[in-house]
């Protein structure tokens, strides 16, 4: 009788707003894609104001990721 014992559990399911979360997150992924898509078109000038523009929005990615790390 070859008896296993199983070490790993199958993850929780996720409730609808986790869920709708991570939807969000690849939304944001997308534009992200379409930005970098977009800038090789830009002038330089230009690519210097969207990259501040970026460093200055709030919240940002990083904003986000220390509220879910948060207990």
């Amino acid at each position: 009788m070859n008896m296993e014992l199983q070490t790993s559990r199958e993850p929780m399911p996720l409730s609808g707003e986790a869920i709708r979360l991570m939807n969000y997150i690849d939304d944001v992924a997308v534009t992200l894609r379409r930005v970098l898509a977009t800038v090789p078109t830009l002038s330089a000038e230009e690519r210097a104001r969207v990259a501040e523009h970026l460093l200055q929005a709030k919240p940002n990615a990083e904003d986000v990721a220390q509220a879910l790390a948060a207990k």
